[in-house]
């Protein structure tokens, strides 16, 4: 192998190593934040599983037919009634106004046996709704989106391992549902042939309980369904949250602001507040020093009467700048280790010294004024 075949060779792998690194860094890999999670539930990407909702509510019908047979039962009778009086008299259905009497009648019977069950139903699919997502309006969930409606989206959509996944669901759940169904209207086959010699009383008892059992069937698969399928959307809602390292600190320089940006802001309110108190050093009347390390200057307003009053403080390369500015200025320099270290450690920028300091700072203001009037 040639080295123009091995640099290349060499230069093939260092790509390979770099998309492998790019993707890597990109991969979500980190539980969501909180804010990602408020986000995505502002945008209606919530978990809920609608087969859990349909067996709650299948129950809560089964529950309300329950409990409003008997009206149920008397009005569908009363109706079969008014209806096998027209079989008798078919003539009468040639009056436009009875027709639209026994129309009126149809209408009125069938929603006062169909709004109590739909109203049982509504109320049920309210409350697992509540219960699975909790209160929830999201109006960017149903505001209409380009992407929504693109061709090219739809058919990605359309083709995607998660429809895929809810397709097969759909099948697997409709098998199972038909099995049911089948196999227990077989185990009934002879009560449903003998309807033929009942009356409507003994059918109607005989395909209530066909109806009830079904219902019941219905309601546990269902309910394991849900179950199942609730903990799937969990799952894979977890997962679509997830987010990379980089999103993670994109997301914090947004809320709490990029940390070098915010370093570079508070190294320079540091840099002004330095020079503020550099610049009070010329003013004060006194630098105590520790001789090195620590350096304090005080300032002392006869006139006003107060105790005196720090007006800058620090140590190591600090303290060296406050002895230079105070030697450039003439200002006094006092060396005092225990009364250095206890002004640096004990009194803030700006503050006047305690009262525990005034004996052994009135001492020195005492040695500096002597000095100056010897001067």
């Amino acid at each position: 192998m040639g080295v123009n075949d091995q640099v290349h060779d060499l230069h093939s792998m260092t790509l390979i190593v770099g998309v492998n690194l790019q993707h890597f860094g990109g991969e979500k890999t980190e539980q969501a934040t909180s804010k990602k999670r408020d986000e995505a539930r502002k945008e209606g990407q919530v978990v809920q599983s609608k087969d859990m909702s349909s067996a709650v509510s299948l129950l809560a019908v089964f529950f309300g037919i329950d409990a409003f047979k008997e009206y149920i039962i008397s009005t569908f009778l009363e109706y079969y009634n008014v209806i096998a009086e027209v079989m008798e008299n078919p003539d009468q259905l040639s009056e436009v106004s009875y027709a639209l009497k026994l129309m009126g009648f149809s209408i009125q019977t069938m929603l006062a046996i169909v709004l109590p069950v739909l109203a049982v139903a509504l109320v049920t699919g309210v409350v697992m709704s509540y219960l699975q997502v909790g209160a929830l309006l999201s109006i960017k969930a149903i505001q209409p989106k380009l992407s929504k409606i693109s061709p090219i989206n739809g058919f990605k959509r359309l083709f995607s391992m998660r429809s895929i996944v809810e397709f097969l669901k759909s099948i697997l759940k409709a098998i199972i549902l038909l099995y049911i169904t089948g196999s227990y209207l077989l185990s009934r086959q002879n009560d449903i042939m003998m309807v033929f010699d009942m009356n409507v009383y003994q059918i109607t008892a005989i395909m209530w309980d066909i109806i009830l059992n079904l219902m019941i069937r219905a309601v546990i698969v269902l309910l394991i369904l849900g179950v199942a399928d609730y903990v799937y959307k969990k799952w894979q809602n977890e997962k679509d949250l997830m987010m990379s390292k980089q999103e993670i600190k994109d997301e914090y320089k947004m809320t709490e602001g990029d940390p070098q940006l915010k370093g570079k802001i508070k190294q320079k309110q540091r840099e002004i507040s330095m020079g503020r108190m550099m610049a009070e050093v010329p003013k004060a009347d006194v630098i105590i020093t520790n001789p090195s390390h620590f350096a304090v200057a005080l300032q002392y307003d006869t006139e006003q009467g107060d105790a005196p009053k720090v007006v800058a403080k620090g140590k190591d390369l600090i303290a060296r700048n406050i002895r230079k500015i105070a030697e450039e200025n003439e200002v006094p320099i006092v060396e005092n280790k225990p009364l250095a270290r206890a002004l640096y450690a004990e009194v803030e920028l700006g503050q006047f010294i305690p009262e525990e300091l005034y004996h052994a700072v009135a001492e020195v203001l005492a040695y500096v004024y002597k000095l100056k009037k010897s001067s």
